[in-house]
């Protein structure tokens, strides 16, 4: 019987399991805004930043709104699938449980949401970074009180973070005049602010069990559809780009300082913006026709703030660089996404499970 219960343990001991039920599976832990919400924003009622009408989520399992502010996948669903890890449901999600946690984390990322506490408030709801945080804490004390400190100590220090934000904190903060931001700092002091805040929350982070973490850089902003309807001539707004190429040089060199620094880490940094802009100023050669405007419009009347019921859809959604005023499509995303597994060369953790296919995206002429 001895020798029975010996193998077991030595077997459990193998396999990652604990006897006690959890088997701390290696999941995802996501930060971010709307271009990694995966429905958070659709519990917070009060909220102005939603993606809870068609024709969000057209592309996506059934069809129906589910919270991302695309027509299909984010570039996290993207990347994870590739790395063989699961989805991680939003945080507000109201089938959340501890071994759903266990089972494929979870996602804090809130349309709106910002680096800054002050950043995106008249959305009036939305969950900034240090409020994501928080919520993590929260996470942390749940999944102790059901596996015990040690494993969940384990569980949490072998998960994979993502951490992106940043694009609010300047379209909808520091570049609207209505936020006291914009006129308390320059473009460079501004930066400088960022980076500070943002070296502090990654830090808590790491203190809370984060050690393999990525964090996401900016695209060009200025050549969102919103930000070009609002230039006189309708091209990508320069000082918009040049603050996202300053933010992504001070968050690289941050993450470098933090490699070094935090004992046992595994930080870096995912730059798109060169692909991202090459994507936009020569679509043809990525099989796009458009990369100035959104695939779902509101006839002629721009800036259409959000994609509703009696918007228009383009034709065929993946010719399209743009979902909204705001979002890359989903064939955006994929090729944003595949660009950062090239450049860091992501492995699967999972070899039994294959990534999930590319959504058909039908011609959408009907609507």
């Amino acid at each position: 019987m001895k020798f029975h219960l010996s193998l077991f343990v030595i077997i459990g001991i193998i396999f990652g399991i604990k006897l006690e039920g959890c088997q701390c599976r290696v999941v995802q832990f996501i930060f971010g805004d709307s271009l990694s919400d995966v429905g958070n924003n659709k519990y917070l009622s009060k909220s102005l930043a939603q993606a809870s009408l068609p024709w969000y989520g057209i592309d996506f399992g059934n069809g129906l709104p589910n919270g991302r502010f695309s027509n299909g996948r984010t570039v996290a669903d993207i990347i994870g699938d590739n790395m063989g890890l699961p989805r991680p449901p939003a945080f507000l999600d109201p089938s959340l449980t501890e071994d759903v946690i266990l089972e494929n984390g979870v996602n804090y990322a809130s349309g709106g949401g910002g680096i800054l506490n002050e950043t995106g408030s008249y959305f009036i709801q939305r969950f900034s970074l240090y409020k994501q945080i928080e919520l993590f804490q929260g996470t942390q004390e749940l999944i102790r009180s059901r596996v015990g400190k040690d494993e969940a100590e384990k569980f949490f220090q072998g998960a994979r973070y993502v951490v992106a934000l940043g694009s609010n904190d300047f379209i909808n903060n520091y570049l609207m005049p209505v936020y006291s931001d914009s006129w308390t700092y320059n473009d460079e002091t501004f930066v400088d602010y960022l980076i500070g805040t943002l070296g502090e929350q990654l830090k808590l982070l790491h203190g809370l069990g984060a050690r393999q973490l990525m964090v996401f850089g900016l695209g060009p902003m200025g050549c969102i559809p919103l930000q070009r309807v609002l230039s006189t001539s309708g091209d990508c707004q320069d000082r918009t780009n040049k603050l996202a190429i300053r933010f992504n040089r001070a968050s690289s060199k941050l993450i470098d300082e933090l490699q070094k620094q935090l004992p046992n880490s595994s930080y870096r940094f995912g730059d798109a913006y060169d692909v991202v802009n090459d994507v936009i100023s020569n679509p043809n050669k990525y099989g796009f026709q458009n990369s100035d405007s959104p695939c779902c419009s509101f006839g002629n009347i721009r800036p259409a703030l959000t994609c509703i019921p009696a918007s228009k859809l383009c034709k065929d959604r993946s010719k399209y660089v743009f979902w909204d005023e705001y979002h890359p499509s989903d064939r955006a995303n994929e090729l944003i996404a595949n660009e950062l597994i090239k450049k860091f060369g992501f492995m699967r953790v999972d070899q039994t499970n294959p990534p999930s296919p590319s959504p058909a995206i039908a011609p959408s002429s009907n609507h």
